[in-house]
């Protein structure tokens, strides 16, 4: 059976696909009745629905990352889409399950991401900026997991590649803006592409989806790449880096959030440290918008205008109506 495109469903439509349980949540209602919300997904998005007490003791077993068989119709409640199950989902039995089909992932070409970073690489004056971006880049290992990791566990680029496709797009402005403002474009590009490695190990994949690992939850990303940094700097001959250079590379990963309130260790202190902060926001946000303006929970109805804030932007937006021709 074809993949459900859970993005495009619309009012009306019938369901009966095998999803993965992204979130149980165990209420009950003002008379004291048990129920459930469901959130069940694939790679295409997620949805959610009610599963009342009389189906409630089927559910035993089902929780975040169990396959369930679903079988409902998509219906629009206080202008939000959600599935009204025709039975409860009945668990899936265990076998082998591929993870890409049911968690979200770029649609863009992984190849050609590695490409561009690669011709980056190479193009590079300083041998020292090289030394250090080949510390990571230029193994095998941790750019096969670079490649799947997400970019945060939810809101921007949170799918199976989502950190690949952010770095690049930071590097892309990054890049420009410093063209644009006299910075320099290797050290702006080395700090790109390592400004996030920390999130290879604060992100886990798992049947339950996106979630932070204990290293993740202790000390987050940026403590996290700048100790990644540090261990691999210390495998390099003595004098390959100044002092001052390896100070530099952590100054990106530490200044990158930009305010010490957002989880920044200091403020950006040099002009490609401060770009590659506003690169770093341009390419969060811009994902952000790209999203928020195909989800239903927000247009349910095609609307002009979402009907709600969205969580991501902390506003309403506009999804315009008319194009520029």
């Amino acid at each position: 059976m074809a993949m459900l495109n859970i993005a495009a469903l619309a009012a009306g439509k019938r369901v009966e696909h095998e999803l993965m349980v992204r979130g149980r949540e165990d209420k009950t209602t003002k008379s004291g009745d048990p129920f459930v919300t469901l959130t069940v997904g694939n790679a295409t998005g997620q949805i959610s629905g009610n599963v009342w007490k009389e189906d409630v003791p089927h559910l035993e077993g089902v929780k975040a990352g169990t396959i369930v068989q679903v079988i409902g119709t998509v219906e629009i409640y206080q202008g939000k889409r959600q599935l009204k199950f025709s039975a409860a989902p009945r668990v899936v039995a265990k076998g082998v399950v591929n993870l890409d089909e049911f968690l979200p992932r770029i649609s863009a070409n992984v190849g050609a991401l590695w490409d561009t970073i690669d011709g980056w690489r190479a193009a590079m004056k300083s041998r020292r900026l090289r030394t250090a971006v080949d510390l990571f880049f230029a193994d095998d290992a941790f750019r096969a997991l670079f490649e799947r990791t997400p970019g945060a566990p939810r809101g921007h680029h949170a799918q199976i590649g989502g950190l690949l496709q952010h770095v690049v797009e930071v590097a892309n402005i990054a890049r420009d803006s410093a063209r644009a403002m006299g910075g320099d474009v290797d050290l702006i590009t080395a700090g790109a592409l390592l400004h996030d490695i920390g999130k290879v190990e604060t992100y886990s994949i798992s049947a339950g989806g996106f979630e932070n690992t204990q290293a993740g939850h202790l000390l987050q990303h940026m403590v996290l790449g700048s100790l990644m940094l540090d261990r691999r700097l210390r495998t390099l001959p003595a004098g390959s880096l100044t002092e001052a250079q390896e100070l530099e590379l952590h100054h990106f990963i530490q200044s990158h959030h930009g305010q010490p309130e957002f989880g920044a260790a200091v403020r950006p202190m040099t002009l490609e440290a401060e770009l590659l902060h506003h690169a770093d926001m341009a390419s969060a946000n811009a994902n952000n918008f790209l999203e928020e303006t195909s989800n239903t929970e927000l247009f349910p109805g095609g609307e002009e205008f979402s009907t709600k804030k969205s969580w991501r932007l902390d506003r309403k937006i506009w999804r315009r109506t008319a194009g520029w021709d």
